[in-house]
């Protein structure tokens, strides 16, 4: 018998992580196949949970096994041209300690390179929808809450 669910629409999913230091910058990252900066992070894979794809992506961009947290952030993102609608998550990485930082380990491959960004270099270095919901993931964190926004604004 078919499961029903099989034929319902599918969203693209990606999780990504929020990483500051001691004086609240935040670590993006520089991919080598697109102009722009990122959070670490990345796609959540068929059958894998975006607490588990955030936690995978930073073993597999940053080589750090640090716990990932409470989620801060939820973006839903409407289709564009060469995209489908998706559903964007940060969740809470925590203080990145400089001795932890130090241990950071970037696959040539993908990563250009990494920076703490305080945020107006935040979002200088990244798209501005990116922006937007960096700054609520930073909001919420020190808020204690968590954000719904739709294309990076809040929704009403």
């Amino acid at each position: 018998m078919l499961d029903w669910t099989a034929t319902l629409p599918r969203k693209r999913m990606g999780a990504g992580v929020l990483l500051c230091d001691e004086q609240d910058r935040v670590l993006l990252v520089e991919p080598t196949y697109k102009p722009h900066w990122e959070v670490p992070g990345g796609c959540v894979e068929a059958d894998e949970s975006p607490r588990a794809a955030a936690a995978r992506e930073l073993r597999e961009e940053l080589g750090l096994s640090v716990p990932v947290g409470r989620l801060l952030v939820t973006d839903w993102v409407p289709a564009r041209e060469g995209r489908t609608e998706g559903l964007m998550l940060i969740f809470d990485g925590g203080i990145l300690l400089a001795r932890d930082a130090a241990g950071i380990r970037l696959p040539a491959e993908e990563l250009r390179g990494w920076a703490w960004c305080t945020g107006p270099e935040a979002e200088e270095r990244l798209l501005p929808l990116l922006a937007r919901r960096v700054a609520a993931a930073l909001r919420a964190r020190s808020g204690g809450g968590s954000a719904y926004l739709e294309d990076g604004f809040g929704a009403a």
